[in-house]
């Protein structure tokens, strides 16, 4: 009797054991693609790129990401394309003496070993030129960046709403709302 209660413990113990490693394996499947965007080239990690959503007839936006650098070298960011865009800036938003300034990076961002450059808004970000139809929230677009060293890679962004990912600020300039004709 003893024997057969002891057994029956033991086969309800390796049930709840059982069921907790399912539900241990479900709960990191649900939540790896939150991890799952992101890309890899060399040394170089770029961690979720996105761009914000535009409204109807906005001919620019705003598109971001991080890149880390875990080699022992620097590498610089030269060019990227967008297949939403007519074709893609590199840009660095500053405020100096109260005045916002925004420039493009012709000789686009250097990474420097070890250190990571995130491209937000409000600082470094790429300018989407030239957009072919608006940038709808929930919607993904296929995009290149290329490295002086590390060569090009192909990536994904993702297009958030106007807040932007969790963490995100949003900025004056940040290129969401569409620029009057000359």
């Amino acid at each position: 009797m003893i024997r057969f209660a002891f057994t029956r413990v033991l086969r309800h113990a390796e049930d709840r054991i059982g069921f907790l490693i399912l539900a241990a394996a479900l709960a990191l499947f649900a939540i790896q693609p939150a991890f799952a965007h992101g890309f890899k080239i060399g040394e170089l990690e770029i961690g979720h790129p996105w761009a914000r959503m535009t409204p109807a007839g906005a001919k620019v936006g705003g598109g971001y990401l991080s890149i880390e650098n875990e080699g022992k070298e620097a590498d610089t960011l030269v060019s990227v394309t967008a297949e939403v865009a007519g074709h893609v800036e590199i840009h660095e938003m500053a405020v100096k003496d109260g005045v916002m300034t925004m420039r493009p990076l012709p000789d686009g961002i250097t990474i420097p070993p070890g250190g990571e450059v995130k491209l937000a808004p409000g600082g470094y970000h790429l300018m989407l030129m030239d957009l072919k139809q608006p940038l709808k929230e929930g919607e993904s677009f296929k995009g290149t960046l290329t490295f002086a060293k590390a060569g090009t890679v192909n990536v994904v962004f993702k297009i958030e709403g106007m807040g932007g990912p969790k963490g995100s600020e949003p900025a004056h300039g940040d290129h969401t709302m569409p620029m009057p004709a000359n």
